[in-house]
């Protein structure tokens, strides 16, 4: 007999798990099977084997990556920012709990260093256990799991800086509306080198419009260079996701040389996620 938890219901001899946006928007999906549902000390995770996308990780409620899809969010948040930067040595992964932007990361045997920084440990137990479709069972020799809240964790002092920060967060709800304040991003600008860069997913153009755009003004209040560039990722409300990137230096990906095996990223994507719509860009006052 299946334990039904929050967020799912019965509906004859189905379960049904409704994912709830905004108030405004309900999303339902059919769950063949409840993998993994505990309470870790900050959050309700759920692994939840779905009929169209798959294994999906569920925290609070709020699908974060799934087996079908998650490829595409992992790839877009790494390869675009590790491909402007000419020779990153130095990686920082703010979130990414699910593992799946360090498995893209390590892939470049360039990279010394990769500090995962999540404030969860439990998360990237459960879906090294749950989710290898997503994680990989990363255990990369230069991956360090440092679990810890990262709005503090980029605050203390080391004896070395960055080349590139990720930052795979959440939606600002929470925890992790520090991961989305002035203050945040200051810290991150101080952890890079020189030349260094960053990138954090920055929400639905639709949906999310004032969150995008506050953290575009953040960026722009700091770096010289700030660019937005765009993926589609189903799972997500809308499907239609931003990315911002802050920079010292560096703004323009080299695609010729891109050579990693990928399920969506390839060197044409490379080259066309910088073009943004119109309405974006008057958002922006980009024009």
């Amino acid at each position: 007999m299946i334990k039904m938890e929050k967020y799912l219901r019965k509906i004859g001899n189905e379960i049904w798990f409704t994912e709830v946006d905004r108030d405004n928007l309900k999303l339902d999906y059919r769950i063949k099977d409840i993998i993994y549902s505990e309470n870790s000390l900050l959050q309700q995770i759920m692994v939840l084997d779905s009929y169209d996308f798959g294994r999906m990780l569920v925290l609070d409620g709020a699908i974060q990556t799934t087996a079908l899809d998650g490829y595409i969010y992992n790839e877009m948040i790494a390869h675009i920012p590790l491909n402007t930067h000419p020779n990153p040595k130095n990686v920082l992964i703010i979130g990414g709990g699910d593992c799946g932007a360090a498995r893209e990361v390590a892939k470049y045997s360039n990279i010394d260093r990769i500090d995962m920084v999540e404030i969860d440990e439990q998360v990237v137990n459960v879906c090294k256990d749950y989710l290898p479709e997503v994680s990989g069972d990363l255990s990369d020799p230069r991956v360090n799991f440092i679990f810890e809240d990262g709005t503090t964790f980029v605050k203390d002092k080391r004896d070395y800086l960055y080349d590139v920060i990720i930052v795979d967060s959440s939606d600002p709800v929470g925890p992790a509306v520090k991961l989305y304040e002035l203050e945040f991003y200051k810290d991150l600008y101080a952890n890079l080198n020189k030349d260094g860069l960053m990138v954090c997913q920055s929400e639905s153009p639709i949906f999310y419009s004032e969150t995008m755009i506050n953290i575009y003004k953040h960026l722009n209040s700091l770096f010289p260079i700030v660019k937005m560039y765009m993926a589609t990722v189903p799972t997500y409300p809308g499907g239609f996701w931003t990315f911002t990137m802050g920079s010292k230096k560096y703004w323009k990906p080299n695609p010729d040389k891109f050579d990693k095996d990928t399920l969506y990223i390839n060197k044409e994507i490379i080259k066309s996620c910088f073009a943004i719509p119109e309405f974006i860009k008057r958002l922006l006052d980009m024009n």
